[in-house]
């Protein structure tokens, strides 16, 4: 019973685990490995399942490991999606106007920013940053924009594809 358990859970870990690997490369449009993916997920998939389905054990233990092979391998197959795919992030800041302190500290961590004077229908005078960054980094840096101006309006959005420029 062990042996057949062992087998559930880790079979479901691996086919979990490249179902959201391929589903993250799917996201980012990286087409070349996706249909070599998917049919490694669903033989590894098949086999967990028939192995769950025929047995003879009528132990709670078939299920519970089934079920936390699955949770694993989405643990798991998200943080090898975060280490193995690079992405890169857009930070979109809305400030006041002429916001030098913030667009200083930005160029001081040596990142590109871009600054563009907005202008709403309330006569409002902003500033719109786009900062492009290495995803690894975003954290850090939108903490950063909310310690030094706490009611900028921060907007984080992944890229697919990214040509050229100043990416840090």
């Amino acid at each position: 019973m062990l042996l057949t358990c062992l087998t559930i859970f880790l079979a479901r870990i691996l086919d979990v685990s490249i179902s959201t690997f391929r589903m993250m490369l799917m996201v980012k449009g990286k087409n070349i490995w996706i249909q070599i993916l998917a049919f490694c997920e669903a033989f590894v998939w098949f086999i967990a399942a028939r192995e769950a389905l025929n047995t003879n054990i009528e132990s709670i233990l078939v299920p519970i490991c089934y079920s936390l092979g699955y949770a694993t391998g989405t643990y798991i197959g998200g943080f090898l999606s975060r280490k193995m795919i690079k992405d890169v992030n857009s930070i979109e800041v809305t400030t006041v106007r002429n916001n030098y302190k913030l667009v200083d500290a930005l160029r001081d961590e040596d990142l590109g920013v871009q600054v563009i004077e907005l202008k709403d229908n309330l006569d409002i005078d902003k500033d719109l940053l786009i900062v492009d960054i290495k995803s690894r980094k975003t954290q850090e840096i939108v903490k950063m924009i909310k310690d030094i101006d706490p009611d900028a309006f921060i907007v984080v959005k992944d890229n697919k594809f990214v040509h050229n420029g100043y990416i840090k």
